[in-house]
């Protein structure tokens, strides 16, 4: 493909809205398209093109990108895109963290219309997606992989291509594990501290310039008594409502 060919982006979220702002700012023109009329109209003041529906930004990419918020989302727009007027040779990114089986459904009914279907889920949170500190976990097609590049190059930090369809997502749910794994302990090292009488909000900060640091990333916000507890790490959240935290403390 041409480095800065037209991208299309189905999903304006916080997800999309931020991969489509990076693209724009590498130079490809963007056609997006989301449900809300809102998302539509933010996207055409960064300097995209809003597309009125599915089947029109078919047929205006040659690559298109897919952040959708569930599977009966990708199950309604694998079917609009198989059904579309669409160019040759597309590709859909699918970008969305969903069970392996919903996508390669997905892949199937693309591929009987000559489409081929990445698996590429990502790794980071929205406030890294609109910095470019984005992980891409492509699976799939190899060629397709190639042929993509020069987008993923402009809204991620990095990206790996990992096997066969479905290994990117295997990847990503090892990823959220460690998160979890992660999230969890910090959370209890954070109630061992308050049982010992340390305070939340000193924890965290001192605990995050010193060694632990170097391992663990840890980001709190108002870590306090009677509020809702936020840890959030290495691209995943965990909420720890502060009744648990109150309980655990006495």
């Amino acid at each position: 493909m041409a480095s800065r060919d037209r991208i299309g982006v189905i999903g304006l979220g916080i997800m999309g809205s931020a991969m489509s702002g990076n693209l724009i700012g590498g130079g490809f023109s963007v056609l997006g398209y989301d449900v809300l009329a809102k998302r539509r109209g933010v996207l055409s003041k960064a300097g995209g093109q809003a597309a009125r529906n599915v089947r029109d930004l078919a047929a205006g990419a040659p690559i298109i990108i897919t952040s959708l918020p569930s599977a009966e989302a990708l199950h309604v727009v694998a079917a609009e895109l198989a059904d579309a007027r669409h160019r040759d040779h597309q590709i859909v990114i699918e970008t969305s963290t969903l069970p392996i089986a919903t996508k390669d459904h997905a892949r199937k009914l693309l591929a009987a219309q000559g489409i081929t279907l990445l698996d590429c889920p990502l790794s980071g949170t929205g406030t890294q997606a609109r910095v470019k500190d984005l992980a891409v976990y492509a699976s799939g097609s190899r060629s397709a992989y190639r042929r993509c590049i020069p987008v993923f190059e402009a809204f991620a930090r990095t990206h790996y291509f990992l096997g066969p369809f479905g290994a990117g997502s295997k990847m990503k749910f090892l990823a959220n594990l460690l998160v979890a794994i992660h999230n969890v302990s910090a959370a209890e090292a954070l109630v061992l501290g308050m049982k010992a009488g340390l305070d939340p909000a000193t924890m965290v900060k001192v605990l995050g310039d010193g060694d632990v640091a170097h391992a663990l990333t840890v980001r709190a916000h108002k870590v306090s008594e009677g509020a809702k507890q936020k840890i959030e790490a290495a691209g995943g959240r965990v909420e720890i409502l502060a009744a648990r935290v109150a309980r655990a403390a006495k």
